[in-house]
């Protein structure tokens, strides 16, 4: 699925725009339209991993399903797309959308946001050079049919950065308290590389800077997991070349299940100065839904509680109950959150139904006008799996099969 830099590019050709369904259903929900903005960026932004097999059908992203949640989302105000080339053919098919719109969205419109150093799952699919930096970034300006990126971040930085960790798996509050120095969180450890690995991300962060000079990238960040490692390595960053990362995202650290997002947010705005820091992926990647994905990397404790924690809420409701779904519940919980934190969103969205309902859901969110037993609800979930140990608990470390 994913390509690599010298791999022939696959092709998703649109039809016309004339010839694409544009009916009642692609335009806004009255009342409901996205103005919020958290300093440059919207609250929500747009996922565009959606435009993937991780969550879709080749079938799904080579139809007009993708452009006509594109078109329905710059509608709404959600203006700002996350991309990656470890997507698949995400840039691809979002680039192609992009460009038929630019009659009614022109590039000046909404903000691009991509990665650069992961192709895929193995140690060879990344490249954190200065070369494979500037060739990624090349190829995602190419795909995107744009001359400057608004972000890029030097993608899934855990997998390369040197290990320093008491444990990898679990919760990791006490990285900001008791186990600051087993973590690498001290005041004296700021400066510290430990090892090759953290030279590779610095390089790669270089490479980005030196991007950022010509104006061909707006700002540059890291993303990945686990959140200690992000922080060390945004500490690093600072006290190594006396210049704050701009952008910070982690993701599933922000939902029903985990909410340790909240707690380390402080620590990356006044430890590392970092400018911005995003959270992205409010069902935790498709755990809190339905049907977990087969590949979800959470343990297994962790499923069988979110399992049960649906069960149990869908007992408590009845059939054909009007309360609020436990997606909607996930939804409207981070979503809740981040508006107090003043964080921006990163939520992947594959259909036009879905752009309806995170719009609608937003709006619930911020008038006040959720439906009636929505914190009796959440606060339910949240003991079930307080009372299961899985509250705030991370799964494993993402690294190297």
């Amino acid at each position: 699925m994913v390509e690599r830099l010298d791999a022939v590019q696959p092709v998703y050709p649109l039809p016309r725009i004339e010839q694409i369904p544009d009916d009642e259903i692609d335009r806004p929900e009255a009342g409901n339209q996205i103005t919020t903005r958290f300093d440059e960026l919207p609250a929500v932004v747009f996922g565009a991993a959606s435009f993937s097999a991780f969550y879709n059908t080749d079938d799904h992203i080579s139809s007009t399903k993708p452009f006509r949640a594109t078109r329905l989302a710059l509608r709404y105000g959600i203006n700002a797309f996350d991309t990656s080339p470890y997507y698949g053919p995400s840039e691809i098919i979002l680039g192609n959308a992009l460009k038929a719109l630019e009659s009614e969205f022109p590039r000046s419109s909404y903000q691009l946001i991509t990665k650069c150093g992961r192709f895929g799952n193995a140690r060879a699919d990344f490249d954190f050079t200065w070369a494979g930096v500037r060739a990624s970034v090349a190829r995602s300006l190419s795909r995107l049919y744009t001359d400057y990126l608004d972000v890029v971040y030097v993608h899934d930085i855990e997998f390369i950065a040197d290990v320093r960790a008491p444990r990898t798996v679990g919760n990791h509050l006490s990285a900001l308290g008791s186990e600051r120095e087993a973590y690498g969180l001290e005041e004296h450890q700021a400066g510290q590389v430990l090892g090759e690995g953290d030279q590779e991300v610095l390089g790669a962060i270089a490479a980005l800077r030196e991007l950022q000079e010509r104006g061909i990238v707006r700002k540059v960040g890291i993303s990945g997991y686990p959140l200690p490692t992000l922080l060390r390595i945004a500490v690093l960053v600072l006290h190594t070349t006396g210049k704050p990362l701009d952008i910070v995202m982690s993701y599933s650290h922000l939902n029903l299940q985990n909410r340790t997002f909240e707690a380390f947010k402080p620590a990356f705005l006044e430890r590392a100065k970092v400018k911005q820091v995003v959270s992205a992926s409010p069902f935790s990647m498709g755990l809190l839904s339905p049907k977990p994905p087969a590949w979800h990397p959470a343990s297994d404790e962790i499923k069988v509680a979110v399992a049960k924690a649906f069960a149990m809420h869908n007992e408590r409701i009845g059939e054909g109950s009007t309360s609020p779904t436990i997606s909607e519940l996930a939804l409207g919980y981070a979503f809740g959150q981040a508006l107090k934190a003043q964080t921006p969103t990163v939520i992947g969205l594959s259909s036009v139904e879905e752009v309806h309902a995170c719009a609608r859901i937003w709006q619930q969110v911020q008038s006040g006008n959720l439906k009636a037993g929505w914190e009796t609800h959440v606060e339910a979930i949240t003991r079930f799996f307080e009372v299961e140990n899985v509250l705030d608990e991370s799964w494993e470390n993402p690294s190297f099969s």
